[in-house]
């Protein structure tokens, strides 16, 4: 499988993934914003997009999922739990979807939102807001439908994982390089916590630093109900 990071700017991640042989591709938690020049990098590859993913439901930025999904008739997919409307494929711990002869499976890891999973491919890890890189440590618990235990007590699906996968996070700050599970179990603050307290302090000290998410009145409606507001200030 095949791998590139979209965004050239902002701190939110989107990546395209796509078999060589097939020209097969999906796209994983595209943005709004972007979208034509996500649609456009796929035609110049000479690519079929096959799906778009969403992680979760995110509150920092307008998905594009629904809106390309309407586009080309591709399908939308997101865990089987999640309140997003628009959604055309659910999936869950069974599911496998196939790009060509590349296989895509899931694992829900609750605790950032309710309906957060990890989509896993031969050579990736796509985490969204559930684990960043290193000091990154994980994404904040105090947004609607996340749960801090909930998100401690997933963590523990990282060690089924194969740690030679590159980890693909949701949101980085400019000039962090992705790394591997390993080297994320060494360097990840988070991954290396035994007690839920510490845990606990260090979602409350970061969500202080933080602060407001400034985007969530317009983007948490909007990737709710599957549709793009009449006005969106940002842009």
């Amino acid at each position: 499988m095949q791998m590139l990071q979209l965004n050239e700017s902002g701190w939110a991640k989107t990546y395209l993934i796509y078999e060589q042989a097939s020209g097969k591709a999906a796209l994983i938690d595209p943005v709004y914003d972007y979208v034509s020049t996500y649609l456009a990098k796929v035609s110049d590859m000479g690519l079929n997009l096959e799906m778009c993913i969403a992680t979760h439901t995110h509150a920092d930025h307008i998905t594009g999922c629904f809106t390309i999904a309407k586009q080309l008739g591709c399908d939308y997919v997101m865990w089987h739990s999640t309140p997003s409307l628009g959604v055309t494929k659910f999936v869950d711990e069974q599911t496998v979807l196939m790009l060509g002869n590349e296989s895509i499976r899931f694992h829900h890891v609750p605790g950032h939102t309710e309906d957060s999973m990890l989509v896993v491919t031969s050579k990736h890890v796509f985490t969204g807001d559930f684990l960043f890189t290193g000091e990154g440590g994980v994404g904040r618990d105090d947004l609607p439908s996340g749960r801090m235990h909930a998100h401690w007590e997933s963590l523990q699906v990282m060690s089924q994982l194969s740690e030679d996968l590159l980890v693909c996070t949701g949101h980085e700050a400019p000039g962090v390089e992705m790394e591997t599970l390993a080297w994320n179990m060494q360097h990840n603050p988070i991954l290396k916590m035994t007690d839920f307290a510490d845990y606990q302090k260090w979602q409350d000290d970061t969500t202080a630093q933080l602060g407001y998410v400034s985007k969530i009145k317009v983007a948490l409606p909007a990737n709710l109900f599957g549709e793009v507001p009449e006005d969106i200030p940002w842009l």
